[in-house]
């Protein structure tokens, strides 16, 4: 029988830990556990100091199983996995104890109990770490190969990035050619520059000979895992299959028309983005303007801030002074939205042109009538009245209506407003908690140009770190069937969110390693218990229960 040698590393994570836990107590309490060789503490575990004391104490004590006791695996297990690995130690014999967010953070103000807890959680750990087994990780094949669906700035931009880096990239567009908004807008914030130079990266994507451009095509089916996805796209003369290492979402979003609202029309009550269109063509024939923010936003149906409605208002009224200084322009406004310094300068230069700002508030909107606007202005505790020969609405960008099933396709999630949501919003940003598969641009959420471009960036090297390799190795805790005792009764099939399980030609589960993310919920409601979840196996899980000692 193996001879464990347990190491256990209490972190203080600064005050985090070591401000409401007796965190000496708990290394005192660690040593006298089974199979402890050797306990300390470290005042931050995942610095350089803290990953060197760990490394160090396993080849010095021969120790074959680690313990860190601090934050959330969540963070920081890869971290001190991958130190177990560089001292020799198989990187599966590692577990985390989490004594920040479960412990010191919801106890701030009970060190004893919370200390108490603490020598509970780690006990427990300990216990686990007793029946921990070495496990390898998958190796798969990586096609090489990027598809990005949607070619709008977000999709272009991304797509000429990997291009750069000599991937083979297929950009596939819905519409009948690339540039998504883009096309339709007229100059940018806030430097002025004619939208149409910008939209010149699209003569770029079609001549590079890396980029295969298809248009007024749309997937229909998605197959495989991250490295090998299989995606059936529809076009005018049939179905195609394009092979994929990886896939990147940027089909944008569409700007809401506002139907029955404020007596919109198309003409002289219209839309910012149909302004641009008359900017465009230097139709500008009115004086009196006024606009209106948060038109079909921040209310019970659509209750966020669409990002961009504030800076394209300010924009367009900037350029319509420009063309006719003696325009009266009014923008009644809810909140104006100018993020960072560059933009709140643009919206101090604004006032100066003098473009008038009324605040209204949402129990007393607007009320449009024949050739006046009837306002509550907040600032001056008063109804005014204000004359116009043109209205024009900012209206916020909505998500495609198809991107529901889009997310079903790719197995990924959308948020409540129905735009795709990422795997965390600090820590993976652009990725899905699918593996492979990625997100830029008002797909994700209403961006402007720059924001865009730079989350495609992201994106794109976020994909480069996949379609570099020629293999990729895969999780190793992953879920695995006992032909044995499985009866092929589906459930596994059913309820796995990763589309990680399938019958094979026997009526068995199948569970495809490199999709699967052993999260548990197969193994959870298996009725025969033909599947063990390894690294969280039923013996460990029971080891652990017993040893809190029902507290």
């Amino acid at each position: 029988m193996e001879d464990i040698k347990m190491g256990v590393f209490i972190c203080h994570c600064g005050t985090n830990i070591g401000g409401f836990l007796d965190v000496p107590s708990l290394v005192e309490y660690a040593k006298t556990l089974p199979n402890v060789t050797f306990a300390t503490d470290n005042l931050y575990s995942c610095s350089e100091v803290g990953l060197s004391l760990i490394k160090e104490k396993i080849e010095e004590h021969d120790l074959n199983r680690v313990i860190v006791a601090s934050c959330t695996p969540r963070t920081h297990e890869p971290l001190f996995r991958s130190i177990c690995q560089e001292a020799g130690l198989n990187p599966y014999l590692f577990e985390m104890v989490n004594i920040r967010d479960q412990c010191s953070w919801v106890h701030m103000k009970e060190t004893e109990a919370a200390t108490e807890k603490a020598k509970i959680l780690i006990e427990m750990g300990v216990a686990k770490a007793l029946l921990l087994q070495p496990l390898e990780k998958f190796q798969i094949d990586i096609n090489p190969t990027a598809l990005i669906i949607g070619g709008g700035i977000a999709g272009m931009t991304a797509a000429l990035n990997l291009a750069n880096q000599e991937f083979k990239v297929i950009l596939i567009e819905k519409e009948p050619e690339l540039g998504g908004l883009l096309r339709y807008l007229y100059k940018l914030y806030p430097t002025h520059d004619d939208a149409s130079k910008v939209l010149e990266v699209r003569n770029l994507v079609e001549n590079h000979q890396k980029i295969k451009v298809i248009t007024s095509t749309e997937p229909v089916k998605i197959e495989g895992f991250i490295g090998n996805y299989k995606v059936s796209v529809k076009r005018r003369d049939g179905i195609y299959d394009i092979d994929t290492g990886i896939i990147i979402v940027a089909t944008g979003a569409q700007v809401l028309k506002p139907e029955g609202l404020f007596g919109y029309n198309g003409s002289t009550i219209i839309t910012q983005l149909e302004l641009e269109q008359l900017l465009k063509e230097n139709k500008i024939n009115v004086k009196n303007i006024v606009m209106i923010q948060c038109v079909g936003a921040r209310n019970e149906e659509r209750r966020y801030c669409s990002n961009i409605c504030c800076m394209t208002a300010l924009k367009n009224a900037m350029l319509i002074k420009e063309l006719k200084p003696d325009a009266n322009i009014s923008i009644i406004f809810r909140d104006i939205q100018t993020q960072g310094t560059t933009y709140e300068e643009y919206y101090r230069k604004a006032r100066e042109k003098g473009i008038t700002f009324i605040r209204y508030i949402p129990e007393k909107v607007p009320i449009v009538k024949e050739s006046n606007i009837e306002v509550y202005n907040d600032y001056l505790n008063q109804d005014i009245s204000i004359p116009y020969d043109m209205i024009v609405l900012s209206t916020p960008l909505i998500a495609n209506p198809d991107s529901e099933d889009l997310a079903k396709m790719l197995k990924v999630p959308l948020e409540e407003n129905h735009f795709f949501l990422e795997a965390h919003v600090k820590l993976r940003p652009v990725d899905f908690a699918t593996d492979g598969i990625y997100v830029c641009g008002s797909a994700h959420w209403p961006a402007d140009i720059p924001e865009a471009i730079s989350q495609a960036y992201a994106a794109a090297s976020r994909a480069s770190t996949i379609i570099s390799k020629d293999v990729l190795e895969v999780e190793g805790a992953i879920a695995e069937v006992d032909e044995d005792l499985c009866v092929g009764c589906g459930i596994c099939i059913k309820i796995c969110p990763y589309n990680a399980i399938s019958m094979d030609d026997n009526g068995i589960a199948h569970v495809t390693e490199a999709s699967c993310k052993g999260c548990g919920l197969c193994g959870a409601t298996c009725p025969e218990k033909a599947i063990t979840n390894h690294h969280f196996t039923t013996k460990q899980i029971l080891a652990q229960i017993l040893a809190s000692g029902g507290k």
